[in-house]
């Protein structure tokens, strides 16, 4: 008998993963945790019936959230990581020995837990000395800090559950007050594709625009993500994404599977249909002969 994970992206419209064998179903204070093992995506991690990530496509979402700011400004050194329980963000960051501080915050402690042990390759540098994790709402945790961080990554869920707080305008409002003036915040955006989806983008695009003097949005291919087209926000006090990448970030040394300093000029590069949806007052739809 075949074992199927499906995902709706929308009504009529859904993805689906073979499930080679379940391995864990936990329910923590917050929301349903699933693992399992998939024929074609490797070990798989699903939040209250969402996709969170696979094995094999997650170095694209961890690399594009993380190195994008760091190739912008090199001297970064104080770190924020919010959401990112899986610890991907923090093993892609703990690669910069220049970075002297990465404080991660999660609200769900379990999902920290899981992955610890479901997923070593994703959690293998939480140990680093340089890390310090807090169990607690990324808002609230937010809300005290004040000029004191080089860079923010939000890493959440998806705007209803846990984390509905990290898509209002204030806790935006609240990142840049936390980074200091060449500060910079990146945040995963959604996909423009499905209109719920486009909608939030829409949406969360407008708030951080009203607030940062530079806001602008990449994209990178994920195949299990919905549609597999995935946007980013790039948001800072000052630096351009485009104008100010640092050449030398090749000198690192990192082996990067996704990432390049060429990828990073085209990936802001949008297409006019997402172009439309982020500089548009009124709900914009994207193309295509489908209802919701």
């Amino acid at each position: 008998m075949d074992l199927w994970f499906t995902e709706y992206h929308t009504e009529n419209a859904r993805f689906s993963i073979k499930v080679d064998k379940p391995i864990i179903s936990v329910k923590s204070e917050f929301q349903r945790i699933d693992v399992f093992d998939s024929c074609d995506f490797g070990r798989v991690l699903v939040l209250d019936g969402y996709l969170m990530l696979t094995e094999k496509d997650e170095f694209i979402y961890h690399e594009m959230m993380t190195h994008v700011p760091m190739a912008v400004n090199p001297d970064i050194r104080d770190v924020l990581v919010i959401g990112a329980g899986d610890g991907g963000i923090i093993r892609e960051l703990a690669s910069y020995d220049s970075i002297r501080r990465m404080d991660m915050v999660e609200i769900d402690k379990l999902v920290v837990d899981v992955c610890r042990e479901y997923f070593p390759h994703l959690s293998c540098k939480l140990a680093d000395p340089r890390v310090h994790i807090y169990y607690e709402d990324g808002y609230k945790f937010i809300s005290s800090k004040n000029n004191e961080y080089d860079l923010i990554i939000v890493d959440s869920t998806d705007p209803f559950g846990p984390g509905e707080n990290l898509f209002k305008e204030d806790f935006y409002r609240k990142c840049c007050n936390a980074l200091k003036a060449s500060g910079i915040m990146v945040n995963q955006h959604e996909s423009p594709y499905y209109p719920d989806d486009a909608l939030a983008v829409q949406k969360t695009h407008k708030h951080i625009k009203s607030i940062f003097p530079i806001a602008m949005v990449y994209q990178a291919h994920i195949p299990t993500y919905p549609s597999g087209h995935f946007l980013f926000g790039f948001a800072s006090k000052g630096l351009d994404p485009i104008a100010d990448l640092n050449p030398g970030w090749a000198s690192f040394g990192l082996n990067t599977r996704y990432y390049n300093t060429d990828l990073h000029k085209g990936c802001f590069a949008l297409p006019n249909y997402v172009k439309e949806l982020l500089n548009s007052d009124i709900p914009v739809i994207p193309p295509g002969r489908y209802k919701t």
